[in-house]
């Protein structure tokens, strides 16, 4: 006969540490499938956002003080609807320096995301886009070292696992690529998602990184920027599908991730497994994430899920995203498969150029058929960055007054 678990062993840090994972994930909606893996309540986009609604909060408390010093500093950079002509929108990047007020601003925006966006990694190149029309900030950019493992891309292009290591400099991911409010309730992310494949983007690219040092090869290398990939953050995406102007694909849908990853890991659990981690001495507790790679917290998480007892699994939450790839040469593939040496960038467009082709082709109709976005004022979008509990579709429904007649002569 087994003998019963001790009280002791009930309470032992491991023990406890492995409750509060599960308590956690049951909390959040996970459910474990009869081989011990994870299932998500659904893949919709209303859950996707529930799931990440705890982790969007824990952001929002860490930097209330922040938000509290820079929001009524910076707010009048933030259109509200009846600072727009949807026919005069005219953008303009501006390249992000650390420890600036602008990088303030990107801080700032970055928090009106329903998911939380990351840091990124490695080399980066973050960008505001202005409406030169009215200095109103329409959206952030930002560029970074992609993840080494991505399937959908990685048989796209045919690589084994030492192409990807010589050509994978030739690449950056679009972690943060969308506009604020009240630009995005009239397809401002579209536009702000083609200037992705701009002249200016790549030669910003070329400037600080043409000649570059391997993050984790620490060898010398001669970078193109060929691809700019990026996933979306709610399963399917309705911005980056059919993005095309004047015949030219911005972004082209090639597959979906397969649903590995640590966003329903929060940070107070993280740094739980970090500190268990610790008290085993092992060398991942303190590495520096950008020494050891993009997946540095993935890994760590993994061990210590192991070191618990838990199955790998677990770290598969479900959630498939949506993968895009966007060519800005227009021999990328050559150029990422060792067959071309010298990327050609003949058919890419100016900013200016993008945004008049997307302003005619998105952006004014949508404004003629949904005028609520005049209505969005700065009383909303601080509500947005205040309140863990509200939500941009919340705020959205409370600003419309318009009444359904009016609306509809309108479309």
């Amino acid at each position: 006969m087994k003998k019963k678990p001790s009280v002791i062993a009930a309470f032992t840090p491991e023990a406890v540490l492995k409750r509060k994972i599960r308590a956690h994930l049951r909390k959040i909606g996970f459910s474990k499938s009869g081989d011990g893996s994870l299932l998500p309540p659904s893949s919709s986009k209303e859950t996707v956002r529930e799931l990440h609604a705890d982790q969007r909060k824990a952001i929002l408390k860490t930097q209330r003080a922040f938000v509290k010093d820079a929001y009524p500093k910076l707010k009048h950079y933030f259109a509200e609807g009846k600072d727009i002509d949807p026919e005069k929108i005219a953008p303009e990047l501006e390249l992000v320096k650390a420890d600036t007020w602008q990088s303030n601003l990107f801080r700032l925006a970055s928090l009106s995301w329903s998911v939380p966006v990351s840091n990124g990694f490695g080399r980066r190149l973050r960008y505001l886009v202005w409406d030169t029309n009215n200095k109103k900030l329409i959206g952030i950019i930002a560029l970074g070292d992609p993840v080494f493992n991505l399937k959908a891309r990685d048989d796209l292009i045919g690589w084994n696992a030492a192409d990807r290591g010589k050509r994978l400099v030739n690449i950056l991911d679009a972690y943060v690529l969308g506009a604020v409010p009240p630009y995005n309730m009239i397809l401002g992310g579209k536009l702000v998602s083609c200037l992705v494949r701009s002249r200016e983007i790549r030669d910003d690219f070329a400037a600080r990184y043409g000649k570059t040092r391997g993050i984790i090869s620490r060898k010398k290398k001669s970078a193109q920027l060929a691809v700019v990939t990026t996933s979306s953050s709610l399963g399917r995406s309705s911005v980056y599908n059919r993005l095309k102007l004047d015949g030219q694909p911005y972004f082209v849908s090639i597959g979906y991730t397969q649903g590995w990853g640590h966003f329903h890991v929060p940070d107070h659990l993280f740094t739980e497994l970090r500190d268990y981690l610790r008290t085993r001495k092992h060398k991942y507790v303190d590495g520096h994430r950008f020494g050891q790679g993009p997946n540095w917290r993935l890994r760590t998480i993994r061990v210590a899920f192991d070191a618990l007892g838990f199955k790998a699994d677990l770290l598969r939450h479900g959630i498939g995203r949506e993968v895009f790839v966007c060519h800005l040469a227009r021999n990328a593939r050559k150029i990422l498969r060792g067959e071309a040496n010298r990327a050609n960038f003949i058919n890419l467009k100016t900013v200016a150029e993008i945004g008049e082709l997307a302003r005619i082709r998105w952006v004014s109709p949508r404004a003629v058929r949904r005028p609520e976005y005049k209505l969005w004022t700065h009383e909303q979008f601080r509500l947005l960055i205040h309140s863990r509990r509200q939500r941009l579709p919340e705020l959205v429904a409370q600003a419309v007054t318009f009444p359904r007649q009016e609306r509809e002569a309108s479309s």
